[in-house]
């Protein structure tokens, strides 16, 4: 089995490869096997891809904002019709099962193109009347972004950055993480396929000093980053060293609160798709589910029962629910974490070990009676791990989920509607759910506050952050001057 790409970097409209560059293996990581081998970004080729998108961008930018949504609607059309060939990718590229990337993978970054292309036309200026005089204001491109991927969703982040840079008229370089480098060539393929010019999208491969070079170029004018809080806050530092335009969508420690009265099916649902979707590798995850004593043991019954349901195995085969980690590297982490829970007194209800198989598989986790000072409740492990805390009182419950330096997202499960809305207004978190959780559609605003980010990817905010506004006085009669 191998997907090997015609070349690592995808650069002016072409695959091009330089073997200089650091090798890169991509591991399928239920079996440990090797799939394919890419090398990273040379400097000759960082190079190489920031010419190719200045010079592009200016052309870009004279297209009709109207033409530009064309093209990327034309784009969702064709990703739409490719998603289970992107899907089985998705799958090899991340070690997700392919249940879950047939929905939430090349379908959501078709619904990010489809969105922005739909709303390019309509990205206008206004009028201020003045009196006499006015002023108009003008929506204007920044210029080349840089785009930096994480490795749990990659061709979702590479079209949900990639989608409101390009209808707002900028280019865009965008370096995927190494541990999952093959789903952005391919949206570069459909990208070009659909009409968009050569060299306004570009795909860099590369670690950290690859993407240290892009985020520091002179000719780069935004940095949009999705990782790790400590990745973000060096990223984020460099651009704004050289005053670049910056969106962090970095991580969490997002709070689940749990009810006495919330439906215990849709709550113990809520807790699974928090946690264990995608192997517990996404960044908006309620990993800390605080639960009514009343009602504790009831739903630490039902979740062990339903946890026990899943089905752990080749994420290319139709039943498996769960998957393996992405990596060995970050299912030794997990099991680190997995060691804390324990010995700092944690009560195992279910899972806690590594499975004794082939690839980087950990059992579904699930640990009752943390408290707040504990490891697994402080830190983000990314991974499948559940943390189930007691509480008593809503104000007690509120102040206790706003007690981390993170505000990604947040959960309240009641059927008290009053007090859902009135826990999620107290709530320090950019993205919140009401008897759902995990929910993304491209519509809706996604980000974080506090240590969690610094904007908004999605929705008509993502415009603001990939665009920049011109002010024009007009005056209509003669200027008064002193002399």
């Amino acid at each position: 089995m191998t997907v090997q790409p015609k070349g690592s970097h995808f650069i002016n409209g072409a695959y091009v490869e330089d073997t200089a560059g650091d090798a890169i293996p991509v591991v399928f990581a239920a079996t440990g096997e090797t799939l394919a081998t890419l090398h990273a970004g040379t400097p000759a080729i960082i190079d190489q891809a920031l010419t190719a998108a200045a010079a592009a961008q200016r052309e870009w930018a004279t297209w009709s904002p109207r033409e530009r949504g064309r093209v990327l609607t034309r784009a969702a059309q064709i990703m739409r019709e490719r998603n289970e060939d992107l899907s089985q990718l998705e799958t090899l590229d991340t070690g997700k099962p392919i249940q879950e990337t047939r929905v939430a993978d090349a379908t959501s970054g078709a619904d990010a193109l489809e969105y922005f292309g739909g709303l390019a036309g309509s990205l206008t200026g206004e009028h201020i009347p003045l009196g006499e005089d006015w002023v108009y204001t003008v929506r204007e491109p920044l210029g080349v972004c840089v785009g930096i991927g994480a490795w749990n969703y990659p061709t979702q982040i590479a079209c949900w950055k990639a989608a409101p840079a390009l209808a707002c008229g900028n280019a865009m370089v965008f370096k995927p993480s190494e541990t999952t480098p093959l789903c952005a060539l391919k949206v570069a393929e459909i990208l070009i396929e659909a009409g968009l010019p050569k060299g306004v999208f570009n795909v860099v491969q590369g670690m950290g000093q690859t993407g240290a070079q892009l985020v520091t170029d002179p000719r780069v004018d935004k940095v949009s980053l999705t990782g790790s809080p400590a990745t973000g806050k060096k990223v984020y530092a460099a651009a704004a060293a050289e005053m670049k335009h910056v969106t962090m969508e970095l991580g969490g420690k997002s709070p689940m609160i749990v009810f006495d009265d919330a439906d215990i099916e849709n709550a113990v649902g809520g807790a699974i798709l928090g946690n264990f979707y995608s192997s517990g590798q996404i960044c908006s995850n309620g990993t800390r589910v605080f639960v009514h004593k009343s009602i504790k043991e009831k739903f630490l019954a039902r979740l062990a029962e339903r946890t026990s349901q899943a089905v752990i195995g080749d994420p290319r085969e139709d039943e498996t629910s769960i998957g393996p980690m992405v990596s060995e590297a970050q299912m030794n982490i997990v099991l680190g974490y997995l060691d804390k829970g324990k010995a700092e007194g944690a009560r195992l209800i279910c899972g806690g070990t590594r499975l004794d198989r082939d690839g980087f598989y950990i059992a579904p986790t699930v640990f009752a009676d943390v408290t707040d000072d504990m490891t697994i409740a402080r830190e983000e492990i990314f991974g499948p791990v559940m943390a189930v805390l007691d509480f008593d009182d809503e104000a007690e419950v509120i102040a206790r989920a706003n007690d981390t330096p993170y505000g990604l997202a947040a959960g309240v499960f009641t059927k008290d509607i009053s007090r859902a809305h009135r826990v999620i207004g107290q709530l320090q978190a950019g993205s919140c759910f009401i008897n759902s959780y995990n929910d993304a559609p491209v519509e809706a605003p996604f980000g974080g506050v506090k240590a969690s980010g610094v904007g908004r990817e999605n929705s008509k905010q993502a415009i603001e952050h990939y665009s920049q506004m011109k002010s024009v006085y007009v005056r209509m009669g003669d200027v008064e001057a002193p002399f």
